[in-house]
């Protein structure tokens, strides 16, 4: 849990350079939102580094165990780290280097100059009563809006739509099981959603104990992805950088990592 300091440097702070740096430093503000991208290092499951030169931000790190059990641990340099639950396989923050900004609950942040914005979903099919509640997290880096979905099991409701927005990149889950979408669930979110470009998250690979995990693979999802005509290229490895001018302006790309270098030796 997050004490009272932390809360308040985490948005107070945050809030106030944000503001001197527009008011004072217009041209430096302006650098901040420019255009250049973001660098995506996927590290498993729904775990993501998200880094350009204004900050690098960590999502959801793991406890390698069950659907995580062989990918490394994640313990990545970074100045932020927000979670999408509790669960060791989404919210498993402790040992991380440089000590980073952590963000744990909904609500508003200002960090690094970034509006981050953390939305409440559900993380089961049972109105919460299994897993309880996952975050959404959303923000802008680089001159993308980006969506996290964390672990979201949940139809995407009318005021949950309006708090995310239309993202440019959404980060889904697609694997199934009782705690995440499947595919054909994730599919009618990101009909919901129309972002112009889809990344799938938490689903069965090599690195995962088959025998205690229940996720499925990626290949419905990609074959549900064929059948709407959307725009499908696997990505060797687990790195991709993505910049304003890589989006379509209509329709929506599809990204899958094969992440064959995520297994750990």
């Amino acid at each position: 849990m997050l004490n009272r300091r932390n809360w308040i440097r985490l948005t107070g702070y945050g809030f106030l350079t944000t503001v001197l740096t527009a008011k004072y430093y217009p041209e430096k503000a302006i650098a901040q939102n420019s255009s250049q991208g973001v660098t995506i290092d996927w590290l498993g499951h729904s775990a993501f580094v998200f880094a350009n030169s204004q900050a690098r931000i960590l999502v959801n790190p793991f406890t390698p165990l069950g659907c995580t059990a062989k990918y490394s641990p994640p313990k990545p340099q970074v100045d932020i780290v927000m979670i999408s639950s509790r669960l060791l396989d989404e919210g498993s923050a402790s040992g991380l280097p440089n000590n980073p900004q952590l963000m744990v609950e909904s609500g508003v942040y200002n960090v690094k100059n970034i509006e981050f914005q953390g939305i409440k979903t559900l993380h089961d099919r049972e109105k919460g009563r299994r897993f309880g509640d996952n975050i959404v997290w959303k923000w802008t880096q680089g001159g993308l809006k980006i969506l996290h979905l964390g672990g979201i099991a949940s139809p995407i409701n009318i005021e949950q739509k309006i708090l995310m927005g239309t993202p440019d990149i959404v980060f889904i889950p697609v694997g199934g099981g009782s705690k995440v979408y499947d595919a054909q669930e994730a599919m009618e979110a990101i009909k919901v959603l129309n972002p112009k470009m889809v990344i799938p998250t938490q689903y069965l690979t090599n690195a995962t104990e088959a025998n205690s995990c229940e996720l499925q693979g990626v290949q419905k999802f990609v074959d549900l992805a064929k059948e709407n005509d959307m725009n499908i290229k696997i990505i060797q490895g687990n790195r991709v950088t993505v910049k304003p001018q890589d989006l379509p302006p209509q329709g929506t790309l599809i990204r899958v990592f094969d992440g064959s270098n995520l297994i750990k030796n």
